[in-house]
């Protein structure tokens, strides 16, 4: 069944369910829309189903900064209230405030 609806806004901070990363939203997909070869990375056994939302995320864990691409199901919303320190976060959003970054910037 297709969901029409996506979970998580722009500028809300999420974290990953089963991997320690947390991220911002910076854009969604209302359904899979990368390669077929990145899904075929993921292992057969946790991949997620491809219709559903998929988020881009500028993305941080204890050792970098990166831009993710995770499906709705593998995220929960981050209730710490801390921000997230990526270096990109100033190119499209505001400062942080009450768990979530204002957009800033029109994305293409």
């Amino acid at each position: 069944m297709l969901k029409t609806h996506a979970k998580f806004r722009l500028g809300q901070v999420v974290r990953h369910r089963k991997h320690p990363f947390r991220g911002v939203v910076f854009d969604v997909d209302a359904i899979f829309a990368n390669t077929q070869e990145w899904y075929d990375a993921i292992p057969e056994d946790s991949r997620p189903a491809k219709d559903q939302p998929f988020y881009h995320l500028l993305a941080e864990n204890d050792n970098s900064y990166y831009v993710a691409y995770v499906s709705e199901q593998n995220l929960v919303a981050d209730d710490t209230g801390e921000p997230i320190d990526h270096p990109d976060l100033p190119d499209l959003f505001g400062d942080f405030e009450n768990g979530f970054y204002p957009l800033q910037a029109q994305l293409n």
